[in-house]
């Protein structure tokens, strides 16, 4: 019987753990330090838009991990900036019977296009996800889920392309646990996608009027997608779904506001973030293909200068890079 490995109890790992638990789909949840440590011990609080419960989980911490074994399915849960050491962690860990972790089939549930590449280092087969899910984890031992009626939406392939029994098995879990879930054969499309979309996260650590929100992000994005077609990407559309995602929606009662990303989720806590995979890799493309990305480099720096001085969402104005790129001046 497949078991899920799920590495990382945050927003997104521990609300998939969850939904394994309540969907009686066998799982292990591991995490490392405070939050995991609650969860073993009190269970996960768990908020949706219809209930606030507590979830028991089938936890580990990385310290002690659990046995692998054949027909394991490791799922990485972590943010883009801990693949790497993530993945050198699990590789070489030995499977029971025979093997090492390397043989089993992974997931990448990571923003960015990164993650894959990384991990087909050490693992030889790779399984993208271009996951869609409103949540939050701020609170120690919390996770607030906002999607209804499904928890989120996802894209799952094998990378760098193609489908496999593996990946349609996947996708008929997630859509059994209550994601709205589709196999793409495409899935850097996909991935591209979201990116387009996340480099906008950014937006949300800077104070400003909402019309000079509004204006960076739709600059950002478009930036980004100029960068990623010159780059060879194309994009996938949401008219490109073939599963009907039209009724789901952020349930207003949730407690999910707009402008509380997961980049913004980091730098609240205090965490390293992903900026750097996100605006960052549009700069990277940018820079191999030779063409400029002025704004996203600018608010990866503005980020950047942001977690040097542990400063909190919100205490530098959206303007003053608004303005610096404006004029041609480097951050």
């Amino acid at each position: 019987m497949t078991r899920y490995i799920i590495i990382g109890a945050g927003a997104v790992g521990a609300s998939l753990a969850a939904e394994f638990e309540t969907h009686a789909i066998p799982y292990v949840l591991v995490g490392r330090g405070a939050q995991i440590a609650h969860i073993a011990r009190h269970g996960l609080s768990y908020r949706r838009a219809a209930e606030n419960r507590i979830v028991r989980l089938n936890t580990a911490d990385t310290a002690a991990p659990p046995a692998l074994r054949q027909g394991d399915i490791l799922v990485l849960a972590v943010k883009a900036q801990d693949v790497e050491a993530t993945t050198e962690f699990w590789a070489w860990r030995d499977v029971e019977g025979s093997g090492f972790a390397s043989e089993l089939p992974l997931v990448t549930l990571q923003n960015g296009l990164a993650a894959e590449d990384t991990a087909l280092r050490r693992f030889d087969r790779v399984y993208a996800a271009s996951i869609r899910i409103p949540a939050r984890y701020t609170v120690t031992g919390e996770v607030v889920v906002g999607g209804e009626p499904n928890v989120g939406i996802v894209a799952l392939g094998c990378y760098p392309a193609g489908l496999d029994d593996t990946a349609l098995s996947i996708v008929a879990d997630l859509a059994k646990a209550g994601y709205l879930a589709e196999a793409r054969p495409d899935i850097r499309r996909w991935k591209a996608a979201k990116l387009e979309h996340n480099v906008t996260n950014a937006v949300e650590l800077f104070a400003g009027s909402p019309e000079l929100h509004s204006k960076a992000a739709a600059s950002l994005a478009k930036e980004a997608r100029t960068v990623l077609v010159v780059a060879g990407y194309d994009p996938a559309a949401p008219s490109e779904w073939t599963i009907d995602i039209s009724s789901w929606r952020v349930a207003p009662e949730s407690g999910i506001k707009p402008g509380q990303q997961s980049t913004w989720q980091s730098f609240t806590r205090g965490a390293s973030s992903e900026v750097d995979y996100l605006n960052g890799e549009i700069v990277r493309l940018a820079r191999i293909h030779g063409i400029a990305a002025p704004l996203n480099a600018a608010f990866q720096q503005a980020a950047a200068r942001l977690a040097l001085e542990g400063r909190q969402p919100g205490t530098r104005d959206i303007a003053e890079i608004c303005s610096v790129v404006a004029g041609g001046v480097a951050l």
